[in-house]
């Protein structure tokens, strides 16, 4: 009987530290995959900043690239050492949405690179319609249409 209460006691202080060491909580990444300047606009409107934390690639301009992490800072200031609370730091993807011979970007194979390959699909396939309309439009003499 000693043993098994012996033994029971060793896996509860075993098993005690985990419990406490992993109980921290996730919490969700809200600009995680949006564009760099939406994430910008969000910010702003909300009266705070966003920092360049990390950049990969080159391949876009700034306002194009995808976050792909954020986190709030975790500096002080001042000579009261206040928490800054106004600004996030951002961590931005600036490759291509496809590769290509000569630019970096996501695989073509990758969710990521066939999402980007539909919707590069889809915005030809809409820009055709549309300058099929106004061709037809053009030569039936009626005004073009303006969006």
């Amino acid at each position: 009987m000693k043993k098994i209460l012996a033994a029971a006691v060793v896996l509860v202080g075993a098993a005690a530290p985990m419990g406490v060491l992993a109980t921290g909580v996730a919490a969700a990444d809200d600009y995680a995959g949006q564009k760099y300047s939406d994430v910008e606009s969000e910010l702003a409107d909300a009266g705070m900043k966003g920092v360049i934390a990390a950049r990969s690639g080159d391949s876009v301009s700034d306002d194009d690239c995808v976050v792909t992490h954020a986190e709030k800072a975790h500096w002080h200031k001042g000579d009261d050492f206040s928490p800054v609370t106004d600004t996030e730091l951002l961590s931005l993807n600036c490759n291509a949405a496809v590769a290509t011979a000569t630019t970096p970007g996501n695989s073509a194979a990758s969710p990521e690179g066939r999402a980007a390959i539909a919707e590069a699909k889809q915005k030809a396939a809409e820009a055709q319609e549309q300058q099929q309309a106004a061709l037809l439009r053009e030569r039936a003499g009626l005004p073009a249409t303006r969006h």
